[in-house]
């Protein structure tokens, strides 16, 4: 599992002109699940982004987690984590999880995180999606379960 976290003042999720999921300060997520990735990746991966403290105190110091600054997540599904470039200049997704699969696990890690008492938004899982952010920092952390866990 692959996931970019990118701290924002604000996102949203727009899907034939139509909304689909908005917040205000939180984590805009980007999420990518492969065929070899189960339920218990995918909470250790969700405990791990909820107890991440990239936010800032009064100090300006990253020392905050999600819950200390009440925000919220808007989680978008993304198989083109998993592009492998290493062969000419077209991606091969190869890698990316059985979109069955990956829509299971991708629905399991957002109702997962509704279970650690967080607000979650979410795109729609294959769907062309257009995502507005502003990027708070900018803060960029990408987590690969690989070689987290």
């Amino acid at each position: 599992m692959r996931t970019v976290i990118q701290r924002v003042s604000s996102a949203s999720c727009t899907i034939d002109g139509k909304v689909s999921g908005a917040i205000d300060q939180g984590y805009m997520i980007l999420v990518g699940i492969q065929d070899a990735d189960d339920e218990a990746i995918v909470e250790k991966m969700a405990d791990k982004i909820v107890r991440l403290r990239i936010n800032e105190d009064e100090n300006g110091k990253m020392n905050l987690n999600l819950d200390a600054i009440g925000g919220s997540i808007l989680s978008i599904s993304q198989f083109t984590l998993y592009a492998d470039c290493r062969k000419g200049n077209r991606p091969s997704f190869t890698g990316a999880g059985n979109p069955s699969h990956a829509s299971r696990l991708y629905d399991y890690f957002n109702e997962y995180l509704r279970g650690l008492g967080v607000r979650v938004e979410t795109g729609v899982f294959g769907a062309d999606m257009k995502i507005a952010l502003v990027n708070d920092g900018p803060v960029t952390i990408v987590l690969d379960s690989e070689t987290l866990f």
